[in-house]
């Protein structure tokens, strides 16, 4: 099993979708051990 590596700057990316969301969620994509993509989903609650 090999090992993923996630980098600073890659963790800094994620970081900062966390933080700006109040409600949805963050999707990191993995691909031969390495981060490709992140998604960001956020809801807008209008009450």
């Amino acid at each position: 099993m090999e090992h993923t590596e996630v980098t600073k700057e890659d963790l800094d990316k994620i970081r900062a979708n966390i933080v700006d969301i109040r409600f949805g969620s963050v999707t990191i994509i993995i691909q031969n051990g390495k981060t490709i993509q992140i998604e960001k989903n956020e809801k807008i609650r209008l009450i």
